[in-house]
């Protein structure tokens, strides 16, 4: 009996070791630090401000290894941080606000591998170093919020119900009074407000007036959801912004913890993550003239605002839709006009309120608004920063047709705004502002110490195990020590490969782990070869019994441990995840070079023969 396997099962093993190595290349060129200039809302970089960044690195002598413009964003590779770290600042100086500048670590992949997919893989905040952000939540913008919606569901709750009311007002604590004009409607309206709203505390104070407050219960699920929709939004944002490994979590009762590693600035995470912006749209009230509106004078229903040239436009207080129903967005440029355009999407319920509002104000103006809240500069009594809200019309249009779920807005100036816009929207508005109460970057070099530490834990266990192994196993020990370097060669390359795996401290020790639990496999079968040897059996057939016969048990401990990463993966967060990546890749990969390539290397060497006495 002789141990061959057919040249298809060879060039297999061949060809999926080539590709691992292949796609584990990039990992050995490292990143370049870079600077990444790129317009903030209304900008765009273009090669004037090329020219600019070119001009302030020769006047302080940066050499950069290369400086590119791409999609509005220049890129400016340097040798080291330090002209890294100096660059940044001299050009934030020359450009000014307008433009975002930003630290980062651009991969030096060579051409010909980024050209075939091939990038090195992503590492965590704790071995590349990152931000770290600290968020509170505006509570009372949340609950305020929540008290105008309130407003208008009383309202059409008793129009419903055909009961009059001569006015709806806020109290402290976030109630509602609403007094009635027929105090016969008085108990009424009490049985029907309890029951379409049991969160609510309902009591009168006089023949005509009722009272409503949210109860305690009622509150804390309010500021819950609150939290819940925020970390929801900001997860989407994160995504939007292409950051692996992120970890995003609530901290106690208001504040909302989001690292991000790679991001050694916080200028852009800081413009997509705190940003509160969202659209609403609002009808115009043309009956309204300029003269008038610009003395102030206006109808109670209506309220002056502004565009970008500082024009005056009267709207209808009460929004006609809201940002909340945009469910997706995109920019493009416009087909006819060549102008920038964000195409939105509504939910069905948004499209439907859109259907009825083009058909009741066909050829009527709708008003595009843009709001966001800033940080003005300013704290209060208890040194929180005070949001101020900033409103702009953006876009003013006459309804020409009926339209649902999907139209286009205009009136932007530029693709990057579109772009920063899209995003904004597609990521969801903020259900209440948040600001950022402390934010910390946690620099490369504690990052550069913990992948040294991590790759000596590495290198000195793989040493060990090779050791062992050569001592013990002799011949077989070096197949078995091979097959656990490639092991690790197939693991990196498919780390590398996948968008979502990313390594961390903890995924380090996934592999360490997993450089055991490879060789365990290979401990199985080589005893099992050594025990049918002993028992009588031919070599050769005691290499095939070896391999089979161990193979059931290899193969129940590996998937009850890459079962057990599943839920690590399911029920975890962040440096945990990295954890299970690591570890149920390594272990998926290791049975498939413990069984299927040591036994390829065993078969090249004593399969073709017959041999008296294995070196095992």
């Amino acid at each position: 009996m002789l141990n061959r396997y057919p040249l298809w099962k060879n060039l297999m093993v061949i060809l999926v070791v080539a590709i691992g190595v292949l796609y584990s290349l990039p990992n050995i060129y490292g990143e370049d630090p870079a600077v990444q200039i790129s317009g903030t809302r209304g900008q765009q970089a273009n090669t004037t401000t090329l020219g600019q960044v070119q001009e302030v690195l020769k006047a302080n002598n940066l050499p950069t290894k290369s400086i590119v413009l791409e999609q509005g964003s220049i890129l400016a590779r340097f040798n080291n941080t330090d002209d890294q770290l100096l660059a940044k600042d001299k050009i934030a100086e020359k450009l000014g606000t307008n433009y975002s500048t930003a630290l980062n670590l651009a991969p030096a992949t060579p051409t010909w591998l980024s050209s075939i997919g091939a990038n090195p893989m992503k590492w965590g905040l704790d071995l590349r170093g990152g931000v770290r952000f600290l968020m509170e939540v505006d509570m009372n913008s949340a609950l305020a919020k929540r008290q105008e919606q309130l407003q208008d569901t009383l309202r059409n709750d008793l129009r419903k119900e055909k009961i009059q009311y001569t006015g709806i007002k806020n109290t402290d604590n976030f109630g509602i009074t609403i007094t009635l004009a027929n105090p016969a409607q008085l108990s009424k309206a009490t049985r029907i407000i309890r029951q379409t709203h049991p969160t609510l505390d309902v009591s009168d104070s006089g023949n005509d007036t009722l009272n409503l407050s949210l109860s305690t219960t009622a509150l804390n699920e309010a500021r819950d959801l609150a939290i819940e929709q925020n970390l929801t939004i900001l997860r989407k944002r994160v995504s939007e912004l292409g950051v692996a490994e992120a970890v995003i979590q609530r901290q106690g009762a208001e504040r909302i913890v989001i690292e991000l590693p790679g991001v050694q600035d916080t200028a852009r995470a800081k413009e997509i993550l705190g940003a509160t912006a969202t659209l609403e749209f609002r009808m115009v009230n043309s009956t309204v003239n300029a003269e008038a509106a610009a003395r102030g004078i206006i109808p109670a229903d209506s309220e002056l605002k502004y565009n970008r040239e500082g024009r005056p436009v009267v709207l209808l207080k009460r929004p006609s839709l809201g940002g909340e129903h945009i469910i997706n967005s995109s920019a493009a440029l416009d087909h006819q006009s060549g102008m920038p355009q964000v195409s939105v999407t509504l939910d069905s319920e948004g499209g439907e309120q859109m259907l009825q509002l083009t058909k009741k104000y066909y050829k009527k103006p709708m008003a595009t608004l843009y709001v966001e809240y800033k940080d003005n500069g300013k704290k209060d009594e208890n040194g929180k920063t005070i949001l101020e809200k900033s409103e702009e019309v953006i876009n003013v249009a006459t309804i020409q047709a009926r339209f649902g779920a999907n139209f286009q807005i205009t009136g932007v100036d530029s693709m990057a705004e579109a772009n920063n816009l899209s995003t904004l929207l597609k990521s969801g508005a903020l259900i209440a502002p948040v600001q950022i109460v402390e934010e910390r970057t946690i620099g490369p070099s504690l990052g550069a110490q913990n992948v040294e530490q991590g790759m000596n834990a590495s290198f000195w266990g793989l040493i060990s195990v090779i050791i062992f192994m050569l001592i013990y196993y002799k011949l077989f020990g070096i197949i078995a020590s091979l097959a656990m370097v490639i092991n690790i060669v197939l693991l990196v390359g498919l780390m590398s490969i996948l968008p979502g795996a990313t390594l961390s401290m903890p995924g380090i020790a996934g592999i360490v782990l997993t450089l055991g639990m490879s060789v365990d496999a290979n401990v199985l079968i080589f005893e099992r070869i050594k025990e049918e040897i002993r028992n009588g059996r031919p070599i050769q057939q005691a290499i095939n019994e070896g391999y089979n016969g161990a193979f059931t048990s290899i193969f129940d401990a590996n998937l009850t441990t890459i079962l057990t990463a599943i839920i690590l993966y399911a029920v975890g967060t962040g440096p945990i995840q990295g954890f299970a990546i690591t570890l149920s890749l390594g272990v998926a990969i290791s049975m498939f070079t413990a069984i299927t390539g040591t036994r390829a290397l065993v078969n090249a060497i004593y399969g073709g023969k017959r041999v008296e006495k294995l070196s095992i």
